[in-house]
């Protein structure tokens, strides 16, 4: 069950990927509190898009699954108890920066380098100035950390 919170948040937000995204978050962060693990980074990003869509955000459905019609019925409480039991068994690392970093960089490449180069130009582009001048503070600082 989504948190009251993040509800809120992501009715603020206009496009679906940025409203899915604050669920993605807030499980982020269930998985950092401790609240249950995750096996990898893939599968708690899963977990927060299917609570973005059972919120009713309109996000694709996963690969290889047929949508399924609109008749709801009750979860099996069997079933979600042994599935939060099997996540709360699993580790925290998967929502680290480092995983999350891992994760991106992989999907990214999947996309190719035109993918990649689009969305880094829209991403100068939102941006601001503000935002370029820390972003190059930051990369400079990164730079000067790796030479060292």
């Amino acid at each position: 069950m989504p948190e009251k919170r993040t509800k809120e948040r992501a009715s603020h937000k206009k496009s679906q990927s940025s409203k899915a995204g604050e669920y993605v978050r807030e499980e982020m962060e269930h998985v950092r509190q401790g609240k249950h693990g995750a096996r990898s980074s893939k599968q708690a990003i899963a977990i927060g898009l299917n609570k973005a869509r059972r919120a009713g955000v309109k996000v694709k459905p996963q690969k290889g699954k047929k949508s399924v019609s609109a008749s709801h019925h009750k979860p099996n409480p069997r079933r979600s108890r042994a599935t939060l039991n099997a996540l709360k068994r699993e580790g925290s690392s998967a929502a680290s920066h480092k995983a999350l970093s891992r994760h991106s960089r992989a999907s990214a490449r999947q996309r190719g380098p035109a993918n990649r180069r689009a969305a880094a130009r829209k991403a100068v582009r939102t941006k601001g100035a503000a935002g370029r001048k820390s972003a190059a503070r930051k990369a400079a600082r990164t730079r000067a950390r790796h030479a060292a």
